[in-house]
């Protein structure tokens, strides 16, 4: 294994040399197609990966390996496949990029799928999260999440505690199916039983028959995932208010429930939501203290850093990490080769490219969210060390 005080995430590269694309780069220049949605329902994701990115580059030169790196930013407007497959051809064939980096959604990663594969064109992904995308692209690789991979450790915790019988409550959509599948999975084959499924509808639910109906069974827990956003501020506070918290009903979820920037907006119905995920603002160690100041320095105007900043910020470290191992050659076969096995240091802890699948190995942490210095925050309480998808 290759270790380095490098801070991992997302970044995606491409060869200098395509196939029928031919290059025009400057032999000291490597030019970074970066996909981001920074338009639409979704732009504050784009713009929490863009502050990544650039705080990467603020702090590290714009330098590696004796060459210049170029960012070439392309808007793909949220969950959009066509969009964002012709920003990546555009990126590949009049941009002649050497890297591609970025993929906020599983969607658009997977129409970009085979322009990369087709131009060997390495691709590092920051954050698209569902199972198995690195399988869609030999030169796939993904080092943010994914679902199942935060989503299991879940359902083994709350059987683990006791909750010995945990209802799930997802938005009916694939995601909302993942999870829900994921977190019985690890509930199930470590003695937890679920009392209960209810799959809600992804836009703007009336929540208040299902938690009544939760409510009413009197479970120990419930397992929640919704898409991010005000669905999830929402729920965190009808359940609240209608008294299931009161009821000593614990709810669960995966990170982005109780995301930074949900609970600046829950108020103190958030407090006790206990999720797993793989970054929180409030994470402890000396890496993460110093990439908090430097992002809340360089963005004062910004939400809070949260696990999108730091994928993107660990994408270019990948990135910058695999040009110095590769002394400089940005073609897809040597950035893959360089980060299979590598282990890196992140502000969210060590975390490893799996040299079989070049899918990501970290830690899943158990967090509670709690009132810190006058502000909530996601406290780690419990880990899961060298946590992997383990989907069928």
């Amino acid at each position: 294994m290759i270790k380095r005080r490098y801070f991992l995430g997302a970044a995606l590269a491409a060869t200098a040399l395509t196939a029928g694309f031919p290059a025009f780069a400057a032999d000291d220049t490597v030019k970074v197609g970066v996909v981001l949605s920074l338009s639409g329902p979704f732009s504050i994701y784009g713009t929490q990966m863009q502050n990544g990115i650039d705080l990467f580059m603020k702090q590290h030169g714009d330098e590696v390996a004796g060459k210049k790196i170029e960012l070439i930013v392309k808007d793909d407007g949220g969950i959009a496949p066509d969009r964002a497959r012709r920003a990546v051809q555009d990126l590949l064939v009049r941009d002649h990029v050497d890297v591609l980096a970025g993929f906020t959604f599983t969607a658009s990663a997977m129409a970009s799928a085979p322009l990369a594969e087709k131009t060997k064109t390495a691709m590092i992904v920051m954050n698209a999260s569902s199972s198995h995308i690195t399988d869609a692209n030999p030169y796939m690789i993904r080092v943010g999440q994914t679902l199942p991979q935060i989503t299991e450790p879940a359902g083994r915790f709350a059987a683990e505690q006791g909750y010995e019988n945990v209802y799930t409550l997802v938005a009916d959509i694939t995601a909302g199916h993942d999870a829900e599948t994921a977190f019985i999975r690890g509930l199930t084959t470590n003695g937890g039983t679920v009392a209960g499924s209810l799959r809600v509808p992804a836009q703007n639910p009336d929540f208040a028959p299902f938690i009544q109906r939760i409510k009413d069974a009197k479970p120990d827990a419930v397992f929640v995932w919704l898409p991010p956003g005000e669905a999830t501020i929402n729920f965190i506070k009808e359940f609240d208010q209608r008294g299931l918290k009161e009821a000593g009903i614990t709810m669960l979820g995966t990170g982005d429930l109780t995301d930074e920037l949900t609970i600046r907006q829950t108020g103190d119905a958030g407090l006790g939501v206990v999720t797993t995920g793989h970054y929180a603002m409030a994470h402890d160690s000396d890496l993460n203290r110093e990439f908090v100041q430097a992002y809340l320095a360089a963005y004062p105007d910004d939400p809070w850093p949260n696990f999108l900043s730091v994928s993107a910020y660990d994408g270019m470290a990948a990135l910058y990490y695999a040009l110095e191992k590769t002394g400089g050659d940005a073609s897809g076969p040597a950035i893959t080769e360089a980060l299979k096995g590598a282990t890196i240091e992140s502000p969210r802890g060590p975390i490893t490219v799996d040299p079989e699948n070049r899918d990501i190995v970290q830690t899943i942490y158990v967090r509670k969210v709690e009132a810190v210095d006058g502000n909530l925050a996601n406290v780690e309480f419990f880990e899961f060390p060298e946590s992997r998808d383990m989907t069928p």
